[in-house]
């Protein structure tokens, strides 16, 4: 499997580890990289068209 390009909000405010890190299809925690939760290319355009939705709270 190719590296994936990692991307976090810039409203993280350029803390390393307070953030999640998302690439296509995969999700991980900036303080721990190792464990990466993996979706399919369906759910996660799914998960991607709710949050532009603003459809979760905080």
């Amino acid at each position: 499997m190719a590296e994936a390009e990692w991307r976090k909000s810039s409203y993280s405010g350029g803390q390393e580890s307070d953030c999640l890190e998302v690439a296509p299809g995969r999700v991980r925690d900036s303080k721990n990289p190792g464990p990466v939760l993996d979706f399919s290319r369906t759910a996660f355009a799914g998960f991607v068209a709710a949050v532009k939705d603003s459809r979760f709270t905080r």
